[in-house]
């Protein structure tokens, strides 16, 4: 079991959004020690890590509280999750070729003030 901090620590998100993310339903209901802690377990800690992929690849709340209303749903929503998956991996591919169009014409610019000093 980790005590909040410790889930900050393993997943960098801030306490805050721990507490929001439970609050929302994304993070099912936390476990909680006679003293009424939370107490996060392995399978949050490791529900929490996709979380963090997800958001980090800019999926928005309102998607992440699908994907996790699908995964609670049962395995007969997997054809789902896989779609809504692909939909997402689509947008971060979209994402990557615009950043690196953006990180070419960076260089572009790089080598000419370069030759120009």
């Amino acid at each position: 079991m980790y005590t909040p901090a410790e889930a900050v620590e393993e997943t960098g998100f801030s306490l805050d959004t721990l507490r929001y993310y439970e609050k929302i339903g994304l993070l099912e209901r936390v476990d909680r020690n006679a003293a009424g802690q939370r107490r996060f377990s392995e399978e949050d800690i490791g529900w929490l890590g996709t979380l963090r992929c997800l958001r980090d690849t800019g999926m928005p709340i309102a998607t992440m509280l699908r994907f996790a209303d699908l995964v609670r749903a049962g395995d007969h929503t997997i054809p789902d999750r896989i779609k809504l998956l692909e939909e997402h991996d689509q947008q971060v591919q979209a994402q990557i070729a615009n950043l690196a169009e953006r990180q070419r014409y960076i260089q572009t610019k790089i080598s000419y003030y370069r030759r120009v000093r």
